[in-house]
């Protein structure tokens, strides 16, 4: 069986096992559109998928992945904005309560970044300048801990970081999270160990784990 047919027969197989034991729930979505509470910022990573790793369901996530988990600052004019097109949308139109930014271990991403910081450049075409969305979280570390043992987790709990700061560029983000209907949170996946680790709301405070 080739990887497509498996893909086909995981389609037959959720169509039996959930879609058609679960009628009412897609009725319900198809009739009354989607309205998800949460939107989930995450990384393309395979290995990190967010309606797994949180167990939800249909139409409780509305879901933008990209290189990362990295949020662009606000930034409109007639370029391409796919990460900005998809939170304008959650916030103004479905009008979500809850931004989670879903960061994670080996992220592939941000080790390009660490490693830009140092001079090493990746034979990349749009990578390294999508990467360097976040450069200033290397800023804020320094060389000695960038390349110490510990250096990619702080590269992503930094990036975390910087995609919130960059949320709060969005004026009707920030419009929303200071009239106290908008919450913002950072997490962070350790892929080796299954846990997960929150940043707190000013977004000074250390990570904490949460599970």
């Amino acid at each position: 069986m080739s990887v497509i047919d498996s893909l086909v027969a995981g389609f037959k197989a959720f169509r039996v096992t959930n879609f058609e034991q679960r009628p009412a729930l897609y009725e319900a979505l198809v009739n009354n559109g989607q309205q998800p509470e949460v939107l989930m910022i995450a990384c393309s990573d395979s290995r990190v998928d967010p309606a797994l790793l949180l167990n939800s369901q249909p139409g409780e996530l509305f879901v933008v992945r990209n290189v990362a988990n990295l949020v662009p600052p606000y930034a409109p004019d007639d370029n391409y904005h796919g990460t900005s097109a998809a939170l304008e949308f959650a916030v103004r139109d479905l009008k979500v309560a809850h931004i989670v930014v879903l960061g994670h271990s080996r992220c592939g991403g941000m080790d390009v970044l660490r490693k830009a910081s140092w001079g090493e450049k990746p034979d990349r075409e749009f990578i390294a300048p999508w990467v360097s969305i976040a450069e200033r979280a290397c800023d804020c570390i320094g060389h000695e801990a960038i390349t110490g043992p510990e250096g990619s987790r702080l590269v992503e709990q930094a990036g975390l970081k910087v995609s919130l700061e960059n949320l709060m560029t969005f004026p009707w983000v920030r419009e929303r999270v200071e009239a106290g209907n908008l919450t913002l949170h950072g997490w962070w996946f350790n892929l080796e160990k299954g846990e997960l680790w929150g940043i707190g709301d000013s977004g000074e405070e250390p990570f904490i784990q949460l599970v």
